[in-house]
């Protein structure tokens, strides 16, 4: 009966774990939207994607498609100068 306690806690504490990193990396993940420089132009990165979101000529559009975003899922807009530096951030967070 002892093993059967202790198979039984076992699994217990596996299903506890897998919850935790389920969680874990949901937290990760934000939709922070990036405005950067982007060949001739302006474009708009999700935090953590390789792929830009949309691309622009200027960065006022970038700007304004980013905060759209950004309002949408309460996160925060990014926006670069062309050098690469962080030039503002706006929080649309709760």
């Amino acid at each position: 009966m002892a093993t059967g306690k202790s198979w039984l806690r076992t699994l217990i504490e596996l299903i506890e774990v897998f919850l935790d990193s389920t969680n874990r990396s949901k937290k990760g993940r934000t939709w922070h939207q990036h405005v950067v420089p982007y060949d001739d132009g302006w474009a708009v990165r999700r935090e953590g994607n390789k792929r830009v979101t949309s691309k622009h000529r200027k960065q006022s559009t970038a700007i304004r498609k980013a905060k759209t975003l950004a309002k949408r899922y309460k996160s925060d807009v990014i926006i670069h100068r062309a050098s690469g530096g962080i030039r503002e951030r706006i929080s649309y967070g709760e």
